[in-house]
């Protein structure tokens, strides 16, 4: 069969690539074709077009390139036409995928499946009517997302389970083969400040100043994002004796004691490796984002952590609760000895006890293959 896939980001093109090799195992005479990233095309998937051509964040970078994203668009639509795939995957990505997923529709071209749904129970929920419409088979990596579409709007999902379990699983089990894991803990404390600029201007100045006091003990090193130039970083460290690192997360977290993160998938990897950590996302304009969360979230927590377990494993300081002095006295709370550390490792085993087994890639693409096999 024939699969176009389309991921807009760097975690999208190796969730997909996972997805692939997957497809691949349980159909021998697949063919891959989309857009994508260089591990899409590394496991066999012809690259119409790099996700770094159309990945623009936010309104203004979005208004200001909108020609260069419309013209993706168009030329994702003609492929499309040109090479009439059994299916179109989704990943993740919602603006540009469920524009391609009403296209797809309109036409009556093929199945539409999305592997990795859109968030819409964080916000715009409104997009469920979209979803019904144009969406055929939904795979979900949350076990969450279950009662979300499920039983509040009637739509019913696959959760395959979490591929970041898998990741980290298998990254685990590499290091067995290779190392004692307790000599590899090293007395550190990892600095997870997001990837986009803004992120790291608004939080990682106030984590390091916060982990100040801890650096007669613990040395503070930060995992750098692949797309941020060592000179950002630099220009927020300062004098400060704190150690980058790139392409070196799991190799991080690892090692560390305890962790400083930004919310987003790293939350959720950091409590995979069972590293207590403390959820830090200070927003310029505190009143109006105060306002605007309770008006638009849906969710009570921001982290995939507190979300999954239902309730507060971790503590999040978000916009003007993200101060160096909450910010310090929760990381003095998770060290050693700390009275919240045991706690928050014991919330740990309940998340991935609620993930469940590795196998996510390979439990979504049984069922592709086998839903259209039935088609």
């Amino acid at each position: 069969m024939k699969y176009y896939l389309i991921a807009g980001e760097a975690s999208g093109d190796l969730h997909a690539s996972h997805l692939i090799a997957a497809l691949k195992a349980e159909d021998p005479e697949a063919k891959f074709r989309g857009f994508g990233g260089d591990l899409m095309e590394a496991e066999g998937m012809t690259l119409v077009r790099h996700y770094r051509d159309l990945a623009f964040m936010g309104v203004v970078a979005v208004v200001l390139h909108a020609r260069t994203i419309l013209a993706g668009m168009k030329q994702c639509k003609e492929d499309l036409v040109a090479w009439k795939p059994d299916v179109v995957i989704l990943v993740d990505y919602p603006g540009f995928n469920m524009k391609m997923a009403k296209y797809v529709h309109s036409i009556a071209l093929c199945p539409v499946y999305y592997y990795i749904a859109p968030k819409i129970w964080a916000w715009k929920e409104w997009r469920i009517k979209s979803i019904r419409r144009y969406v055929d088979e939904i795979f979900s990596i949350l076990p969450f997302e279950v009662d979300f579409f499920e039983k509040k709007h009637g739509y019913p999902i696959h959760y395959v389970g979490n591929p970041t379990m898998d990741e980290v699983t298998r990254y685990n089990d590499e290091l067995r083969k290779t190392n004692n894991e307790e000599d590899r803990k090293a007395s550190i404390i990892a600095l997870l400040a997001g990837s986009r600029t803004h992120e790291i201007r608004d939080n990682l100045p106030r984590m390091i100043e916060a982990a100040q006091p801890f650096t007669d003990k613990y040395k503070l090193v930060i995992a750098g994002a692949p797309n941020i130039a060592p000179e950002l970083y630099k220009k927020y460290i300062g004098d400060a004796d704190v150690e980058i690192v790139y392409g070196q997360t799991y190799n991080l977290l690892s090692k560390a004691t305890a962790a400083l993160v930004t919310s987003g998938t790293a939350t959720l990897e950091t409590a995979l490796f069972r590293v207590p950590q403390v959820v830090c996302y200070f927003m310029q304009g505190r009143h109006l984002i105060i306002l605007v969360r309770k008006i638009l979230l849906k969710v009570p927590y921001i982290s995939l952590v507190n979300l999954i377990a239902g309730r507060e494993v971790v503590p999040e300081l978000v916009a003007h609760q993200m101060t160096v002095e909450n910010c310090r006295r929760h990381l003095a709370s998770i060290l050693p000895e700390g009275a919240a550390r045991e706690k928050q490792i014991a919330g740990y085993e309940e998340v991935a006890a609620r993930l469940g087994e590795p196998g996510a890639p390979l439990h979504a693409a049984k069922l592709i293959v086998k839903k259209l096999t039935a088609y």
